[in-house]
């Protein structure tokens, strides 16, 4: 945006984007790698952390030096907003700070690839030398615990099992359980009783 500053030293960290008071991050993976700099950050300063999600992802194929293309396939693999708890459940005391917000975008991108023998034995020697943005698709801006709430189906029912968190939202039980952890951690939800051998969750 107009007046945006970009990799601006901040308190002994260099911020992706400076927009007016507000520092604006941006991190495609491994919230663990940035836990400390958000912690350090919105101890003084409104932070805003962003991240995209490849919700339609191309893999490209080019030669090693990067002139032709050798082809492309479409991943198979299609993230959701509910996917970012996977990375949630690294800073979920951060969530609720008044001097932090979370914006999610889903994607369409491609990940281009080059075979120049240094990529991982699971790509083949495959490396990822780049990703290219194609369109932004949605967004979704999270600040308040009714915005974290929201990630509970409506139709889910009260008291309710990770596996039913699970069943409701069309994903899986290890997903749910981390939806629960995070939103135990943040005392949005509680532990009220037991089903059988599953905890049963209440808001």
């Amino acid at each position: 945006m107009p007046g945006d500053r970009i990799e601006v030293p901040i308190d002994g960290y260099v911020i992706d984007i400076v927009r007016g008071d507000l520092l604006v991050e941006i991190q495609t993976r491994n919230f663990s790698s940035i836990k400390k700099k958000l912690e350090t950050l919105t101890k003084t300063h409104p932070v805003r952390l962003v991240h995209p999600m490849a919700k339609e992802k191309w893999v490209v194929r080019e030669t090693s030096d990067g002139k032709s293309e050798i082809g492309r396939r479409r991943s198979p693999k299609k993230r959701h907003f509910v996917d970012v708890f996977e990375e949630l459940v690294r800073i979920p005391e951060l969530l609720l700070n008044d001097n932090f917000e979370l914006e999610l975008l889903l994607t369409r991108e491609e990940e281009i690839r080059q075979k120049d023998g240094r990529g991982s034995w699971k790509r083949r020697g495959w490396s990822i030398v780049d990703r290219r943005l194609i369109e932004v698709v949605d967004t979704r801006m999270l600040r308040t615990d009714t915005d974290y709430l929201g990630f509970l189906p409506t139709e889910l029912s009260t008291p309710f099992t990770t596996t039913e968190l699970a069943s409701t939202l069309g994903t899986t039980k290890t997903l749910a359980r981390k939806v629960t952890y995070c939103l135990r951690k943040m005392k949005l939800i509680s532990q009220i009783g037991k089903k059988g051998n599953a905890w049963l969750y209440a808001v």
